[in-house]
């Protein structure tokens, strides 16, 4: 079978890694795109065909790979510095450098234990980023402007590097998108990091051409420097993809869907964005105000007068380095849940595109204007305030700050110029009540915010709010009201969802057809009928996560059987934002016995998780009948127990909606030379690779 692509697909198992996480002899601190040459000869005895990376995008302070600064950039703590061709003489001819990077490498070399393998990201990055600007000092490439007829502060032209950079200059013409990002990098530095958004008009409104050829000596070569940087990190990625690609393994990259609004791509592309809302995702179970991601979502309209060119030059980049490539939230080319910029929740988030009820429809059906106002605005009686304050002129006091008074009733309608919840928070009602009321109040008044049937989005268009029948106007309804009311958001639904197979097709056949790489798609959680289709379609992958993979409607939830995977998938045991196999194993004990159950798995639910058990489940795991099986190194290091950290939660990526020090930034208990010397291991792997080459699909 092929692939959208036009690549014939074969059974392959591989793994999946954050670039970080590697643990090497060359490079004892983090791991580094040439880190993925040693892990070769361990791939290869284990049989592994595919290294999965996480994005390896700038994200600039943020650990998150998937908060990029830009979506062309790579990021600079993945350099290896040794392997800097100035490196080696300066590192003789200057003393004081040697002496810090010695040091650097001493204290960040922390040796592989039983606790926690945690690297110091913030500080790794400040220091490296600090021995590339002391290298940049002595590259020929500072001496001047590449491409330009400046001369450097000396006076000197620049002269051709006998050296791996002698085509700086070429590939600088051939990224249009580096000169932007220099010069927002430059900028991020003068205004200490700071957001974009927080900046001088005259930098917040800058012209990136015109600032990368300013006269100003001093932020030229800062800004070069950020070009240079760039450059170092394609030529190390490049040569370390081309040492993967030649060693038969398929590398495959993480195309994140969305960009962080402090982004580079946001402050100079901003037709491709709607900074008028964010991303996220509705009201569920486990997230009553749904989720507010906080990243701007995409004008597709002006982004298709383009015809898609930064989306198709953004996969075109990224195919210089790949062969495969995932999609994240391949939902959002079908609808994005658009919250308000204003709103701290996702309750009032809409699908976008949409498909509108009219004010004109909701006429026919009896609803006046009237009564329109009613389901859509929220009506918050005196008495809601009145009864934190104990004062009934306070509470009118604090009311007319945000609200208008209905007439003469004891009930107000929130400020038609109030932009969202945040603005309510940030109202100042302290001189009007103690401390503690005020932020009742708040809350309670942000409780009112949401409190609609239907949203008015734009003049004379409404949507239901996700959760309408909570609402106080919904309740108010007589069931012939709720009856036309329902059958009328029932209908847009049917409508929008036709419309978003017909967006989604258009969209991700441009995409997919505009580069020879194979496409995966993130597609967790997707309940749309047509995302399949349009994802076979394109010849998309799709992800089947195996603790996941139940009929959840049907009685008990079974786990649906491996060969009745869909063959374009993609199997993994777990991913970067589950838990590993061994804490599933340890702490979600219903799925664990579900599981046990489903496959006839020769373990007792409450025995220890050990190689046995690692090695039943991935056995069985690669009898899928999906293409490809690609598996966390995580969950392949528990075939060997002398791998196991103290706790298991240590071996764990990210716990998504957390912020702390030990997402993102997980390293392996053992270096991958070390890994490919273990040959029980390297042959346990083997045969699960094999299994799955040959029986996929088969019980």
């Amino acid at each position: 079978m092929e692939s959208a692509a036009g690549k014939k697909l074969q059974r392959l198992t591989g793994t999946v890694i954050p670039l970080g996480a590697l643990r090497t002899e060359k490079s004892p601190v983090i791991g580094e795109f040439l880190s993925l040459i040693d892990l070769i000869p361990f791939c290869q005895k284990a049989g592994l065909k595919i290294i999965q990376l996480l994005p390896v995008n700038d994200s600039g302070t943020h650990v998150s790979p998937y908060s990029a600064l830009s979506a062309f950039a790579l990021h600079p703590v993945y350099v290896s510095i040794p392997e800097i061709p100035e490196f080696s003489e300066l590192y003789k001819s200057d003393k004081d450098f040697a002496d810090d990077y010695d040091r650097f490498i001493k204290k960040h070399s922390k040796p592989a234990s039983k606790k926690n393998n945690r690297y110091d990201y913030e500080a790794i990055l400040e220091n490296k980023v600090a021995f590339l600007k002391r290298i940049f000092e002595k590259s020929e490439i500072a001496a001047g402007h590449v491409g330009s007829k400046r001369c450097s502060p000396d006076g000197r032209g620049l002269k051709t590097a006998a050296s791996e950079y002698e085509d700086f200059s070429l590939w600088l013409k051939k990224n249009g998108w580096v000169k932007g990002y220099a010069v927002f990098k430059a900028l991020k530095e003068k205004h200490l990091q700071a957001s974009w958004k927080t900046w001088p008009e005259k930098d917040r409104k800058a012209d990136a051409e015109l600032l990368w050829n300013t006269e100003d000596v001093t932020r030229r070569k800062l800004q070069l420097f950020y070009a240079w940087v760039q450059f170092v990190c394609h030529v190390q990625f490049k040569k370390a993809a081309d040492a993967v690609a030649d060693a038969g393994i398929l590398l495959k990259g993480d195309i994140p869907i969305l960009m962080n609004e402090d982004s580079c791509d946001c402050w100079e592309n901003s037709y491709v964005f709607d900074h008028g809302f964010r991303a996220g995702s509705p009201p569920d179970g486990d997230n009553p105000s749904g989720q507010n991601w906080g990243f701007p979502v995409y004008n597709w309209e002006q982004l298709k007068k383009r015809n898609y060119s930064w989306w198709k030059e953004r996969l075109a980049f990224a195919s210089q380095y790949y062969k495969a490539y995932r999609l994240d939230h391949i939902l959002g080319f079908f609808r994005i849940w658009a919250v308000p910029e204003g709103d701290v929740s996702a309750e009032l988030g809409h699908a976008e595109p949409f498909v509108p009820c009219t004010k004109e429809e909701l006429e026919r059906l009896g609803f006046d204007e009237g009564r329109i106002h009613w389901l859509s605005e929220p009506h918050i009686p005196t008495k809601v305030v009145e009864d934190i304050t104990w004062n009934h002129e306070s509470a009118h006091r604090i009311l007319s700050t945000v609200a208008n008074r209905i007439g003469s009733e004891e009930l107000w309608n929130l400020k038609k110029e109030l932009e969202g919840s945040k603005e309510i928070y940030s109202s100042d009602f302290s001189s009007l009540c103690a401390q503690d009321a005020e932020k009742r109040i708040k809350d309670e008044l942000c409780k009112y915010w949401t409190d609609r049937c239907i949203l008015q989005v734009k003049k004379d268009m409404f949507v239901p709010v996700w959760k309408y029948k909570d609402s106080t106007a919904w309740k108010s309804l007589n069931i012939d009201e709720r009856e036309k009311l329902e059958n009328l958001f029932e209908k847009k639904d049917a409508e929008q969802n036709g419309l978003w197979q017909i967006e989604a097709s258009e969209i991700l056949k441009e995409l997919t057809s505009s580069i020879n790489m194979i496409p995966c798609g993130e597609d967790l959680g997707v309940s749309l009928e047509c995302v399949p289709a349009v994802m076979n379609l394109c010849g998309i992958l799709s992800l089947r996560v195996v603790r996941w993979c139940r009929n959840w409607v049907q009685e008990k939830q079974p786990f649906i059987p491996f060969e009745e995977y869909p063959p374009y998938s993609v199997t993994a045991s777990s991913v970067h934002d589950s838990s590993t196999l061994r804490q599933w194993w340890e702490t979600e004990k219903d799925s664990v016995e579900a599981f046990i159950k489903a496959f006839a798995l020769n373990k007792d639910l409450d025995s220890d998780f050990s190689p046995e058990t690692a090695y039943l489940i991935l056995e069985k795991t690669a009898h899928s009948a999906s293409f490809w099986c690609i598996h966390p190194l995580q969950d392949f290091l528990y075939l060997a127990k002398e791998y196991y950290l103290n706790e298991s939660s240590d071996e764990r990526i990210n716990v998504p909606g957390t912020v702390t020090n030990a997402n993102w930034v997980y390293r392996m208990p053992v270096s991958v030379e070390d890994l490919s010397k273990n040959k029980s291991l390297c042959d346990s792997i083997k045969r699960i690779s094999e299994i799955h080459k040959d029986k996929g699909g088969q019980r």
